[in-house]
């Protein structure tokens, strides 16, 4: 099969032929039908995020179609559509597993890090952790939906069901997902984005972001929760000053700059800090019923296989409406 392989951060992905995977115990066999291209494959790409293994199959943003199964993935049945998220694998043992909190499991493995993702024509996926995907939404419109949209997801219960004036600061694949579901939910949204982005605010906008600016500018209200996706530590800060007293900002990246000082006065007043890591399983199920409920507007932009670079560079630069997608490698027959 053709594959983009990372063979150490820093480089580019090399264009590849590869012998095609094998399903092992509880796998399924998937031919790839569309891949989003996250942010994260850029944290792993750049060397952010250290402990990749080498070469590998970047991609956690799976659509795919199953080829096939061995012993214990009768979940699916050829044919069918699913989706593979980041979190591919825990222990199932610890206390956080036992817990429900497997996001945190110190065990995990993780699609598109430490097992081969989706830039490929075929990957192999535990059945455990693949989904079902919900009708109405093109393989391009649902790839973001696995991580961009389970993020948000996760990072939106974590400001709290009563934060009805809520800041996203980054304004990327998750922000555009996460905002429609905040303004179903009854939400007032300001987005910020970098400076001089006026595409991005006028994007916001039309979402039904109440206000857009820079992320240098104070918003024109107090807000009562900010959820960060840009992975620039100066906005820690920049939110906590944003919010009103008991706010909440939410960091909802796997990684960020350095946090800078800040003046306790901008945490005091019962202002709440606090970090999203992966996601559950529980996460998935949720947030594809929802938007299986509610349609949700995902904008993308697609492009080839081997175009994979240019699509990881154009994310690296601010310059994607929306989310990026890896095109189907070889679509389903009719």
């Amino acid at each position: 099969m053709r594959a983009m392989l990372l063979d150490a951060p820093g480089l580019q992905l090399r264009a590849a032929v590869v012998p095609s995977p094998s399903p092992g115990s509880g796998q399924v066999l998937l031919r790839v039908r569309a891949c989003g291209i996250c942010r994260t494959d850029l944290h792993v790409a750049d060397g952010e995020l250290s402990g990749a293994k080498t070469p590998l199959v970047l991609g956690h943003e799976i659509v795919g179609e199953v080829v096939s199964g061995e012993e214990g993935a009768g979940a699916f049945a050829a044919g069918d559509r699913v989706g593979v998220p980041w979190l591919a694998w825990t222990c199932g043992e610890c206390r956080f597993c036992r817990a429900g909190r497997e996001n945190l499991c110190d065990r995990a493995r993780f699609t598109g890090y430490q097992v081969d993702g989706g830039y490929a024509e075929y990957t192999v996926a535990d059945a455990r952790f693949c989904f079902r995907l919900p009708e109405g939404y093109s393989d391009a419109e649902a790839a973001p939906l696995l991580c961009a949209g389970l993020i948000g997801h996760r990072a939106l219960r974590a400001a709290g069901g009563e934060a009805e004036r809520l800041g996203i600061y980054g304004f990327g694949a998750a922000a555009h997902i996460v905002a429609q579901v905040a303004r179903h939910e009854g939400r007032r949204i300001f987005a910020f984005t970098r400076s001089g982005d006026v595409e991005g605010q006028a994007f916001a906008r039309e979402l039904g972001a109440v206000w857009a600016g820079a992320s240098t500018e104070p918003p024109p209200e107090p807000l009562d929760a900010a959820i960060i996706f840009a992975p620039v530590g100066a906005l820690v800060p920049a939110a906590l000053a944003a919010v009103e007293k008991a706010g909440v900002v939410v960091c909802a990246g796997i990684h960020m700059s350095a946090i800078p000082s800040f003046p306790y006065e901008i945490l005091w007043g019962e202002r709440t800090i606090r970090s999203v890591a992966n996601l559950t399983r529980r996460d998935g199920e949720e947030f594809l019923a929802l938007a299986g409920r509610v349609p949700l507007q995902v904008a993308t932009e697609t492009l080839a296989l081997e175009h994979a670079n240019e699509g990881l560079d154009r994310l690296r630069r601010g310059q994607v409406r929306g989310a990026a997608v890896l095109t189907p490698i070889q679509p389903a027959a009719g």
